[in-house]
């Protein structure tokens, strides 16, 4: 399979769940948020399934029969709260530097997309991430859609100077899954994020990964 994987000359990450494990200062965040509301904290389990969408959806969903204005006032809490501790607690996963390392090498080029707002996307790129030149970080920034909508995919593939079929799209979830498809990229779905391999399979991964050097085996880059 190796070899027939050579095409690829980009790879687009996914950041939450796919870079770095995100999850506590997600969690904090929120349930900071929550408790300045006036609503019960989370389990830091619970946002496995309530991050990966954006940051209105995680309120929309964690406070379903909240009015509008509610919403808006939890996350405007949650991104103070989280402006000056998005990396209390995060940190790439195992594997991921030696990933990079090899993407460098081999020039490949690689860009993070996230539905995490721009702002905090480019803070953890440019500290945790910082080692490495990302030829492109985008973050969510209003009004352009969330993922799974593929335009942002689409404009990041045409500033990278390449076609969708020469990306490799890397997440941990559905909407990772559904972002890659409809911008008609090859989807290759983590299992050490945020996720399961169930949900990754059934919303169209054409690989899965256990770690980050088996990404680097797909494109023909190892040894």
């Amino acid at each position: 399979m190796a070899d027939s994987l050579k095409k690829f000359n980009a790879v687009i990450f996914d950041l939450d769940g796919t870079l770095a494990d995100t999850l506590g200062d997600i969690a904090s965040a929120a349930n900071h948020a929550f408790a300045q509301l006036g609503f019960p904290i989370r389990e830091v389990a619970d946002f496995r399934y309530l991050a990966g969408q954006g940051l209105r959806p995680l309120f929309v969903d964690a406070l379903p029969d909240e009015a509008p204005a509610m919403i808006d006032q939890g996350v405007a809490l949650f991104r103070k709260y989280y402006a000056v501790h998005n990396e209390d607690q995060s940190k790439p996963y195992d594997g991921i530097a030696d990933l990079l390392d090899s993407l460098t090498e081999h020039q490949i080029k690689k860009a993070i997309l996230s539905n995490k707002p721009d702002t905090p996307t480019q803070q953890v790129a440019n500290t945790m991430f910082k080692a490495w030149d990302f030829d492109q970080v985008l973050g969510h920034r209003e009004p352009n859609p969330l993922k799974p909508d593929p335009t942002s995919a689409l404009a990041m593939a045409s500033d990278l100077r390449t076609t969708p079929d020469r990306c490799m799209y890397v997440g941990d979830t559905m909407v990772d899954m559904q972002t890659a498809k409809r911008a008609g990229m090859y989807a290759v779905g983590v299992l050490w994020g945020f996720r399961d391999e169930a949900e990754l399979r059934e919303h169209g991964a054409d690989a899965i990964v256990s770690t980050p050097c088996e990404i680097a085996e797909l494109l023909g880059i190892t040894g």
